[in-house]
This record gives C-alpha cells, structure tokens and sequence, in this order.
C-alpha cells in the first residue's frame, strides 16, 4: 500500500467566529500567509469537531473557551478548496459561534499567530484569507438557523 500524499485531498476543518461585548469580531494574522483570518485549523484524529475547535482557540488565541452555537457546515469547492505548491485541499469546515473564557492578549504569538485584533464588522482588513463568502453574515445572523453552504 502507498503511503504517498495524492494532489487532491478532502479534509475536515473548523473554524470560529469569536465576537467582543463591542460586538466585534477576532481576527488572527497568520504566519504562512500573513492574512487575516477567523480562527481555524485542521481537525486531528481521534478528535471531534467541538474538540477541535476549543484546542484550535487555545493553541492559536491562547485561552480557553465554549462553544455557543454551530453556525454551519462549509463545503463549496469554490471558497473551500485551496492550492498549495504539492497538493489542493478541500475542507469541509465545521463553523462555530465560540466565547473566550478569558481576557483575550492581543500581543500573543507563537509558530501560526503573527498577531491578533478585533475588528469592527463593517472595517475588515483588506488582507482577509480566503473564506466563504457568507462567513460573517452567517455568525451575525441571530435566527439559529444553522447553515449549509
């Protein structure tokens, strides 16, 4: 049996929408792209999405935090497959509503966070990384409906 990556993979993904009592949103620099992006990552084996996405809040935000609500579920190949130098990706990503248990430290980083920031919601970064096109307007919308796109 080969062992050898394929050009082409599906892989699961979380990411989290995480909003400040002003109502803004928290954005992480990335190191590998220097993009802003909600924070996400990879789920690993053995995990589920919800654990997934509480270990991503804490190895890249540095803090605890729950899981208010499931937002959706992302899978279009148009705003969820990426190219990179030896392969392309399509995550399927768990989307999460999540609430810090803790004081956010905006001068924290390590090897994937160059830097974090709450935005307001109508002054993103121009420097955004590819992300479904409703992921905002979905964590904004209050209805719980949960989406699938």
């Amino acid at each position: 049996m080969s062992t050898a990556v394929p050009d082409y993979q599906i892989l699961p993904a979380v990411a989290a929408a995480i909003f400040n009592e002003r109502g803004e949103i928290l954005l992480q620099r990335r190191k590998d792209t220097g993009q802003w992006c909600v924070i996400s990552g990879h789920v690993e084996f053995g995990e589920t999405v919800e654990q997934a996405i509480l270990r991503e809040v804490m190895e890249e935000v540095n803090v605890a935090a729950k899981v208010l609500r499931f937002v959706g579920i992302y899978s279009s190949p148009l705003s969820q497959t990426y190219h990179y130098e030896q392969r392309s990706v399509q995550y399927v990503t768990s989307y999460f509503e999540v609430q810090v248990s803790g004081e956010v430290d905006l001068s924290f980083a390590n090897e994937e966070t160059g830097g974090l920031r709450f935005f307001p919601v109508t002054e993103l970064p121009q420097e955004l990384a590819q992300i479904s096109e409703h992921w905002l307007s979905d964590a904004l919308d209050r209805s719980q409906k949960v989406f699938i796109r």
